[in-house]
């Protein structure tokens, strides 16, 4: 599966970066396949472990706020590896026809 989601402290002032980074810390150190845009962070495996990610990036924020606020949107798709990749090659390579 792949899971797009966002985490952000609520209640500590309009500088969220810093606690941003330390969820997207967690995401690195899992080992899981991820990338990180502006606005969200995706990240690729098994239910379990991508749903504990998102927990311990979820309580990171925590650590430094009374509220965070959580998006999440997923592709379940079993049997399926490398989706993170392979998806934006396949509209990469419609981009490329003439």
């Amino acid at each position: 599966m792949i899971i797009a989601f966002s985490v952000s402290p609520l209640g500590t002032g309009a500088d969220v970066g810093r606690a941003v980074a330390e969820a997207v810390r967690v995401v690195r150190a899992s080992g899981l396949p991820n990338e990180t845009s502006a606005m969200f962070t995706t990240i690729e495996g098994e239910w379990d472990e991508v749903m504990a990610v998102v927990k311990q990036a979820t309580d990171a924020i925590l650590a430094v706020a009374p509220r965070c606020s959580l998006v999440l949107k997923a592709d379940i798709r079993p049997g399926v590896t490398d989706a993170i990749t392979a998806k934006v090659a396949t509209v990469e390579r419609y981009l490329a026809e003439n």
